[in-house]
This record gives structure tokens, C-alpha cells and sequence, in this order.
């Protein structure tokens, strides 16, 4: 039998390429992941127990450590050839083949990328090694020494990532690298070397004066928060985009031998499903109901329209069907947030989220008119006929969305917002769908997710009373339930008596309809 782990997501195992169900709750899994992490090195009894509880062990740490370790070893026994956990002086020794763990597979497929001497080699090394991503690294585990080696996978992430664009963009590849570039730029607003390889795409896409805006905001950034200038080649890049320098001149097509055109994108932008997505099975069946076998064909776009307040878990259900019917959208998943109840920042004007979509849908960017209107046109355009599913998340009101919907009844809208947007469904037919909260069903069984069933069945008080706290919203349960995680000594009975003392002070922020203030919705 072979076996692979999984590190760059949520920790897990495969036997045979069936996933191994019995891993055990969220602390015997960090159990795991700390020693595939430490793969072939023994680790002492005392280090895991840091690593895992970080400085609040439970007690009789030593015992409930080695009951883990046994739980382990029954889960991972059909694979016992290829997998071994021995006690090895005063500590533990997991033995495995490096490359059965995604994490030291990847460190080794980026090496060997970095070693190659042809860029089509490195760049197939590289998109397996990001190819084993599945998430955040060690997920759901939060320790200071878990967040530190975090840290660290998603710098070598980021790494490669940018070794593998630096590789398309010799390649030629600007105006299909433009959507990943720009989202990226999103989240490392002071990386200079992601800022300039976006500012090389504009360029190349002839959107020059995009490319000096982005160096002024980039310029801007540096000197506001760290304080200092940018660095010497991204001035030389600012410089070379000003001049028009032949350097930046699109590399020449390699000679062809009567290749096919390039195939249309398909757009894969969904955000990773949620992990712990728990009962709205009614919810799930409204938003199933026009796709059923009695409905025949639409005449219009499908635009379903969730509701609700703050916490109350709209873009879960959203992700978590959208992900469950992939299928039904052959031609691609288009999404955005569009900051709409965000309390930090402006919600995204619409000619934005347009741009962004003929990004992705593999508009040439020689070709995008420059007013937003006949922006908007080309977007329909591109999308009439393609079974598309597209999620506008966080929605401000209809004015921002109107402009973002499809024509063609092939395509399907999924909308959420804080508001009800009832010009959306009296203008558009957009089908409301308004969320409550979590019934007391749904409520304890996410909470048992999240804990684990024996904690759970044994504190029936302290849950209850957790639960009370929560008011049956999803974010709220999931807020408590790591401040729980992150303290396993402390009973559940204590924990809901310092939030009621909390929020009779009225200083609580985790609890009830606060815990959902400023949160996604």
C-alpha cells in the first residue's frame, strides 16, 4: 500500500489514494504534522508537547500525548510498510519517504527547478510543486512554532510563485499572467519584486500609464509604512517603462512548426471551499431549485441572491455549493469580493471588477476599449453562450452589481450581501434567499467539529452554555471555538462564565451578534 500526507491544507493522510477518515480530532492531527515535519528525525516527547499546546499542556500531558500517538499508529496501520512511528529516547520517530509529505516534496521540486538549465523544465518542476497546494500550510493549527513554519512555507511559496512568473513573462505569457499578477499585488502590496513583474505585464499589454501609477503606489507604500525607497531595480524598471526601453519589448515569438492557437482560459477563481461547513441543507436545496430536472431551459440569467446579517455565514453557503456543483459550470468560476460591508477600505467600484473579470476570460488587453460601458458590453460578450458560474461576494447594494451581470441565460450569478437588494430582484428577477442562524442542531454539531466529540459529550453544560453565547452564528461559534482549541486546559464550563462576565462589562467581542461586527459575511 502507498501512502501520501498532506501538510499544505489541512493535515491528512491517503492510503492507496483513499483518504484516511480517522485521523483523529484538530490536536492529534497537529500531533501528526509536527512529526511529518521533523519526518525521519526523532523528536523528544517534551518539543512535541510544545509545539502542539504551546506552553498550556493539558494534563498529564506525557499520557494524552502517548494516547495520540496510539490513535495514530491504528489509523495509519494498513500502511505499516511505508510509514512507522517508534518511541526512540524519550521521544518519538516517524519514518517515511520524504516525498510521500506534500510539504518536503515541494522543497525538493523547487530545488530541482532551480538547478534546471531550460526554462520549459523549471517551469513544469514548479507547477508541480505548486500543484501541491491545497490551502493555507497546516491549516487550522495555531501555535507560535506552527505560525512560524508557516510563515516560512508561504515565503517559499511566494518564491516559487514568482520564479514561475519571471518564467512566463521570458516566455511571453504577460497578458494571461495579468489576473494572477494583479491579485497578487493585492496581498504583498510591498513586495517590490511582485510589483515589478506586474508593472512589466502592464507594459507589455500596453497599459503603460497603469504600469507608472502602480510604481507611484508602490513608491507611496514603502515610504508611509517602512519608510525607506524602493529599491534599486524597481527604479530601473520605473525608468526603462518611462523611455520605452527596447528591453521591455515583448520577448519574440519562438519559430512555430503550425502550432494550434492558444486555447481560451477557463477561469478558476473560486477561494478554497470551507472546511467545516456544517447543516443549511433547506438553504442548499433553494439554491439547487432552478437547476432541476423540471425546469427546463432559462430564459434568463439565474441570479440567486443571499441575505443576512453579518457572521451569519453567507459566503460559506456560497463557496460550499459553488464548489459542490462545479460541474455544472464547464466553462469556468468568476469571483470577487466586493468589499461592500468591509469597514476598512472602499468598496470596489464596478469598472474594476469588469476589468479584472476580461483579465481573466482572456480578453488581449490590445483590444479593451477604454470606456467602462463598452467595457461592460465586451464582458457580456465573452461570457454569452459559456455555462460560467460567477459569485459576487459582499455586495454594497444593486447599483454595483447591475453592471457585473451576464446576458446570456447559459450563465449563472451568485450575490451576497448584508442588504436584501430588492432593486436586484425586482430589475433582474434575482431570487432572494435570506439566512437565519444556525438551528441548535446545526449550532452543536459545528461546534463539535471545530472540538471534538469527546470534549463535547464530556462538558454538556459548558456547550450549552458556549452555544447560548453564539446565538447560532456560524462566525461567532468559530471564534469561541478557537479561543477552546488554543486553550485545552481551561474547561468549557469556565470559559463561558469568563465571556459572561465579559459581556456583562460589555467588553466582549467574540460572543452573540458581536462577534459578527466587521467580520466577512
Amino acid at each position: 500500500m502507498t501512502v501520501k500526507f498532506g501538510l499544505l491544507g489541512t493535515t491528512e493522510a491517503r492510503i492507496d489514494g483513499l483518504l484516511v477518515e480517522d485521523l483523529g480530532h484538530p490536536r492529534q492531527r497537529h500531533v501528526l504534522a509536527a512529526l511529518l515535519i521533523g519526518a525521519n528525525r526523532p523528536v523528544p516527547a517534551k518539543q512535541l508537547i510544545d509545539r502542539v499546546w504551546a506552553g498550556r499542556p493539558p494534563q498529564r500531558a506525557l499520557g494524552t500525548l502517548y494516547s495520540c500517538i496510539s490513535r495514530l499508529r491504528r489509523a495509519l496501520a494498513p500502511a505499516s510498510r511505508d510509514v512507522r512511528i517508534a518511541r526512540q529516547a524519550g521521544g518519538y520517530l516517524l519514518t517515511v519517504d520524504p516525498s510521500a509529505v506534500d510539504l518536503h516534496h515541494f522543497r525538493r521540486l523547487v530545488v530541482r527547478a532551480g538547478a534546471a538549465h531550460r526554462d520549459e523544465r523549471a517551469a513544469d518542476l514548479l507547477e508541480r510543486a505548486l500543484g501541491l497546494w491545497r490551502g493555507e500550510a497546516f491549516a487550522a493549527a495555531d501555535t507560535p512554532w506552527f505560525n512560524a513554519l508557516r510563515a516560512v512555507a508561504h515565503q517559499e511559496r511566494l518564491a516559487a510563485e514568482l520564479d514561475l512568473a519571471d518564467i512566463r513573462l521570458r516566455r511571453g505569457d504577460h497578458a494571461r499572467l495579468l489576473p494572477e499578477l494583479s491579485a497578487r499585488a493585492q496581498q504583498h502590496p510591498l513586495d517590490e519584486r511582485v510589483a515589478g513583474q506586474l508593472m512589466t505585464a502592464l507594459y507589455r499589454s500596453g497599459r503603460t500609464a497603469e504600469a507608472l501609477d502602480l510604481y507611484q503606489a508602490v513608491r507611496r507604500r514603502l515610504a508611509d509604512e517602512p519608510g525607506i525607497d524602493p529599491g534599486p531595480a524597481l527604479r530601473q524598471l520605473h525608468q526603462q517603462v518611462l523611455t520605452a526601453a527596447p528591453v521591455l519589448a515583448t520577448p519574440a515569438a519562438r519559430p512555430a512548426t503550425r502550432s494550434a492557437p492558444s486555447p481560451t482560459p477557463v477561469p478558476r477563481q473560486l477561494p478554497a471551499p470551507p472546511l467545516l461547513f456544517t447543516g443549511r441543507t433547506r438553504e442548499l436545496g433553494l439554491l439547487d431549485s432552478p437547476f432541476g430536472p423540471s425546469t427546463g431551459q432559462a430564459h434568463s440569467v439565474v441570479i440567486l441572491a443571499i441575505g443576512g446579517v453579518g457572521g451569519i455565514g453567507k459566503t460559506w453557503l456560497a463557496l460550499h455549493w459553488a464548489h459542490e456543483n462545479l460541474e455544472r459550470f464547464p466553462d469556468g468560476q468568476l469571483y470577487v469580493d466586493l468589499r461592500g460591508s468591509t469597514p476598512l477600505g472602499e468598496p470596489v467600484q464596478p469598472r474594476t471588477a469588469v476589468r479584472g473579470f476580461l483579465d481573466a476570460l482572456g480578453a488581449d488587453p490590445a483590444t479593451v476599449p477604454a470606456d467602462p460601458d463598452a467595457q461592460a458590453a465586451l464582458y457580456r460578450g465573452l461570457t454569452a453562450g459559456k455555462r460560467l458560474l460567477i459569485v459576487l461576494d459582499n455586495a454594497r447594494d444593486t447599483a454595483q452589481v447591475a453592471p457585473l451581470l451576464p446576458g446570456s441565460p447559459t450563465c449563472t450569478v451568485i450575490v451576497t450581501s448584508r442588504r436584501r437588494l430588492a432593486g436586484l430582484a425586482v430589475a433582474h428577477g434575482a431570487r432572494p434567499l435570506i439566512l437565519d442562524t444556525l438551528t441548535d442542531t446545526e449550532a452543536r454539531h459545528l461546534l463539535t467539529r471545530y472540538l471534538g466529540t469527546d470534549r463535547v459529550a464530556a462538558e454538556p453544560e459548558g456547550v450549552t452554555a458556549l452555544l447560548d453565547h453564539c446565538a447560532g452564528l456560524p462566525l461567532a461559534i468559530g471564534v469561541l471555538a478557537a479561543r477552546a482549541t488554543t486553550s485545552p486546559g481551561v474547561r468549557l464550563t469556565e470559559l463561558a462564565a469568563e465571556l459572561h462576565e465579559e459581556q456583562t462589562r460589555g467588553t466582549s467581542g467574540t460572543t452573540g451578534a458581536s462577534a459578527g461586527r466587521g467580520a466577512p459575511p
